[in-house]
């Protein structure tokens, strides 16, 4: 991996007037606080203490392996974001660099999925963090509570996002010091001081295959990771709002993925090792165990202000989704790609962010909020879409790359991987194939619309997508660049000085 000097770099707007683009955004975030954006997003707090139990029960303590599998699986696909942000370090992330890989319609398709995927985890992290702000307020956890709280976290991360991309920055900080106290601090205290058993325990399925093999069980297990290791692409959705943004978003980034795995696993790993009921766990018996590890390891106290820590993470998490969203939604319908393209595309002169499609990515999550308070029922239905949904925008963009690669690009960011870009990109690709298979294949318990669920919600925005764009046509509304990978490239490299491509 290298990086060309930085006399060989364009400065920042007139990297972006290259890509066909006027600067509207002040370039206020720092690589820590584009890092903060990334990694709060991701949210290993978030993530282990959803999974927890389901990975337990599925897979036993072996399951803590996924966390390092994905890790290294989705750092191939960080790499991959990192040439192509580089190139492109423009607002939007997953849409603009699909459309300039390879065209209008297959970045709309893209960006479609990406999008309702990312608005329906803003809903499902609402909705999971209100059971931590009800705990604290020792208030009871029933269908309305929950619907107030959420909508309240919504609002709240509105409001904060209104205020600008400073304080975006602020509170993706407090939200980063609040997940790593939240995950190492508390991992690293039950490791060392509230042990209950040996790391051998990671070895044991604790009978989890019963007379079979372990293989299919550990591979049904990997939504211990799976369900991790997104939200470094954020890095890349507010690109116009870095400062170098072209050398510091993939760098931000691999920190994203590193520190989150690290967090991951000393969080998972202590939750494990002090477990003072394991075995009732694996076994199922215990649907929601992380409260009473706490509360077991830690006390009352304890309990409470690692309460407090978790529901500044969720503000966080929150927070940075919603902001994430808000600039796709910009981009997409700075381009014409969206009915009311000009409303949302609108940026507040006095702040300097889309306050308009900052108001879409709050409001459409709190009606599917009010949707999960008539029917809790489909909440697990519509987030379990959201994860696939989320890889395979993903995967998109890494076979549109792949195939500019055929085709002759050479990205031309100051991030480059060099001759080792070819060989990254083909096995980001097949991770990227064999972790969609995981998550899309059907369950066995005989339950049709259990079984097929996360097919059915990816079924249905893909179809309603695919309506839309050929009938609709909203790629002709556009005359937006597309398809110019290795012209850019070109242009970038002929006004850095350095060998013009023949």
């Amino acid at each position: 991996m290298s990086e060309t000097p930085p006399k060989a770099q364009l400065a920042d707007d007139e990297h972006l007037a290259v890509l066909g683009y006027e600067g509207q955004f002040d370039r206020s975030m720092s690589l820590w606080a584009n890092f903060a954006l990334g990694f709060t997003y991701l949210s290993p707090l978030v993530g282990v203490y959803s999974l927890f139990a389901t990975a337990l029960a599925t897979g036993g303590p072996p399951s803590i392996f996924w966390i390092l599998i994905v890790a290294c699986g989705q750092m191939l696909v960080a790499l991959v974001f990192g040439e192509v942000v580089s190139q492109y370090p423009i607002h939007g992330g997953i849409y603009p660099w699909a459309r300039r890989l390879w065209g209008r319609r297959y970045a709309w398709l893209a960006a479609w999925v990406y999008i309702w995927a990312m608005i329906v985890t803003i809903t499902a992290v609402a909705e999971f963090g209100a059971g931590f702000v009800t705990s604290l307020l020792g208030v009871e956890l029933t269908p309305m509570s929950t619907l107030v709280t959420a909508l309240g976290l919504l609002l709240l991360a509105l409001a904060i996002n209104f205020t600008g991309t400073k304080w975006l920055a602020r509170i993706a900080r407090i939200g980063l010091f609040a997940e790593l106290i939240g995950v190492i601090g508390i991992g690293l205290f039950l490791l060392i001081f509230k042990r209950q058993h040996d790391f051998s325990v990671f070895f044991d399925t604790m009978g989890t295959a019963g007379d079979g093999s372990y293989v299919p069980v550990f591979l049904a297990s990997a939504l211990a990771g799976l369900f991790l290791f997104y939200g470094f692409e954020a890095c890349g959705d507010v690109a116009e709002e870095v400062s170098d943004p072209a050398r510091r978003i993939p760098r931000a980034m691999i920190m994203t993925i590193v520190v989150g795995a690290v967090s991951a696993l000393f969080s998972f790993g202590g939750y494990v090792l002090a477990a003072p009921n394991l075995k009732e766990i694996v076994a199922g018996e215990e649907g929601d165990p992380i409260p009473a590890i706490l509360e077991a390891t830690l006390g009352t106290v304890g309990a409470k202000i690692f309460l407090v820590i978790a529901i500044l993470a969720f503000i966080s998490c929150v927070l940075s989704l919603q902001a994430a969203a808000s600039r796709l939604l910009y981009s997409f319908a700075r381009d014409g790609m969206l009915p009311g393209h000009r409303w949302l595309s609108k940026v507040s002169d006095r702040n300097k962010v889309p306050t308009n499609a900052l108001i879409v990515a709050c409001t459409v999550p709190a009606l599917i909020c009010v949707l999960i308070y008539f029917n809790e029922a489909i909440l697990v239905p519509v987030t379990s879409f959201a994860i696939l949904g989320i890889y395979l925008a993903f995967q998109m963009v890494v076979f549109a790359s792949l195939r500019q690669r055929f085709m002759g690009w050479r990205p031309a960011g100051p991030f480059n991987l060099g001759g080792l870009g070819m060989i990254v990109n083909i096995l980001a690709l097949a991770y990227g194939l064999f972790a969609m298979y995981l998550l899309a294949k059907p369950g066995e318990t005989g339950d049709f619309f259990a079984d097929y669920v996360v097919l059915i919600g990816l079924a249905v925005v893909l179809g309603t997508g695919l309506v839309y764009l050929f009938v609709a046509r909203p790629d002709r509304h556009s005359t937006a660049p597309s398809g110019d990978a290795r012209a850019v490239a070109d242009e970038i490299r002929r006004r850095t000085g350095q060998i013009s491509v023949q």
